[in-house]
């Protein structure tokens, strides 16, 4: 396994081509930099919609993992089987999902 990332690769193979074209070579960068993350967490629409309320709102990381307001569809979400391994997992995703994006699942 190699600590390079994909974000090294892609720009070791933009330099490299940077030469033959000035003009695409840039427009790659900006898109590249304008895209979302590889492998968004998946998150159901409850929970989603829970998160833009909570930023809308400023509200801290902290509060948003928290302080559901008696949402049983989150809560539901996170304590799946009521096992605490897996509370802990969905709130790993809870805040990759806040801190990077994600995708809602479907219905």
């Amino acid at each position: 396994m190699s600590n390079e990332t994909k974000q090294d690769v892609f720009e070791e193979f933009a330099d490299e081509c940077a030469g033959l074209n000035d003009e695409i070579y840039k427009q790659y960068m900006q898109r590249y930099d304008a895209a979302l993350p590889d492998d968004l967490p998946v998150i159901p629409r409850a929970v989603a919609d829970w998160i833009e309320h909570c930023k809308n709102r400023n509200y801290s990381l902290w509060v948003a993992l928290f302080d559901f307001q008696g949402d049983s569809k989150i809560d539901r979400w996170f304590n799946d089987n009521g096992l605490r391994s897996i509370r802990t997992q969905r709130q790993d995703i809870f805040a990759r999902a806040w801190l990077d994006g994600y995708t809602v699942e479907e219905d």
